[in-house]
């Protein structure tokens, strides 16, 4: 069954995280509102693209503008299955809106699906709704997970974990596996069909 997942973004998302589960939610059904506070529908935020190089930390330049197709100021959390935050600079920033760690709490109170991504545990984080849970996040981040009383996964880059209905990754390189625990707590069903004969 399709849901309806609100996803969260700002300026200085990272490229593959906005884009990619943005695009792969849609692909197999989901409906999928991207937002941001201070922002409507058909503002874009720009993105950057952190990568890893070999230096002690990742590297980061400048990546597409996304387009948003909803309007923070209008949503209305108890109308959406499921929340989904994306990493990169923005949760930074994001962080310091009372209105959007409101919004984040309203998922862990109803215990609704909830799927983030590298810095995206710092929303988590601020939102204090993490306490006694096993979390993922950018390594950088593990400080913040471990002080909000929770456990941080401390594993492979390409890796995701899932408690309960929280699914957590560590950067973009785990998004086969992080996209894949989401669907799996959303209840997506993806069937290979085989295709109709045609008749002549």
């Amino acid at each position: 069954m399709a849901k309806t997942i609100l996803m969260l973004v700002g300026d200085f998302a990272e490229d593959y995280e906005v884009m990619v589960p943005f695009q792969a939610l849609l692909a197999v059904g989901h409906t999928v509102h991207a937002v941001c506070p201070g922002k409507k529908a058909g503002d874009k935020i720009r993105t950057a693209i952190h990568d890893f190089e070999g230096d002690q930390t990742y590297t980061e330049k400048r990546g597409h503008d996304f387009t948003l197709n909803a309007t923070f100021a209008d949503v209305r959390p108890e109308r959406y299955d499921a929340l989904m935050i994306a990493g990169g600079r923005a949760p930074e920033y994001l962080r310091l809106n009372e209105a959007l760690l409101g919004t984040v709490r309203h998922f862990f109170a109803e215990d609704k699906p909830v799927a983030a991504i590298c810095h995206g545990a710092q929303i988590l984080t601020a939102a204090g709704v993490v306490k006694g849970r096993t979390v993922s996040a950018y390594p950088a981040v593990a400080p913040e997970v471990r002080l909000a009383g929770a456990e941080y996964a401390d594993i492979g880059i390409d890796q995701a974990v899932a408690d309960g209905n929280l699914v957590t990754a560590p950067a973009w390189p785990a998004h086969p596996a992080w996209i894949a625990k989401f669907l799996q707590v959303l209840g997506t069903k993806i069937v290979d069909e085989e295709p109709a004969a045609v008749s002549r």
